[in-house]
């Protein structure tokens, strides 16, 4: 993969380009916050436009250059987003919190171009900094778990 490739992409999800830029048209993605796998360009331009809608001063960013395979087909892009949380996503109303995520998209390459991606990232770590759920160590965390039926952990000391 290369680094221009893999700029575009990172320019599609800050809307300052197109998927199909860097996509094929048949892409297939999957992320934490996407409820079913998404089939396609048009799917995934929709899914970056809500989060860059509930989140308009979204900045996305490249953290490393580009990890591929020798025969470049599978790819990994570092990357952290920031912005605020300033309007509805789905179910989940605005917070007005700003929120410092880092992850990683795991891409497979057909011809020069995403076939297939997945993101990955903290979702819980998200949910905290949303205001959504307990600090990690804390006793709310720990209340949770038992409720989940995780029992009682140690508390970091």
């Amino acid at each position: 993969m290369s680094e221009e490739l893999a700029e575009a992409w990172a320019a599609a999800w800050r809307g300052e380009g197109t998927f199909e830029d860097c996509c094929t048209a048949d892409i297939s993605y999957e992320d934490p916050v996407a409820v079913n796998p998404l089939a396609g360009a048009h799917a995934l331009s929709e899914h970056a436009g809500r989060l860059r809608a509930a989140f308009p001063d979204l900045r996305v960013e490249r953290t490393a250059p580009v990890l591929a395979d020798a025969d470049a087909r599978h790819a990994c892009i570092a990357w952290r987003a920031v912005g605020t949380h300033k309007e509805d996503l789905g179910a989940l109303p605005a917070t007005n919190r700003f929120v410092v995520l880092q992850g990683v998209h795991l891409v497979e390459l057909d011809d020069g171009r995403v076939r297939r991606a997945r993101g990955f990232f903290d979702l819980y770590e998200a949910g905290i900094q949303l205001g959504l759920l307990p600090q990690r160590g804390s006793a709310a965390e720990s209340a949770l778990l038992l409720l989940r039926g995780f029992g009682l952990r140690p508390r970091a000391t």
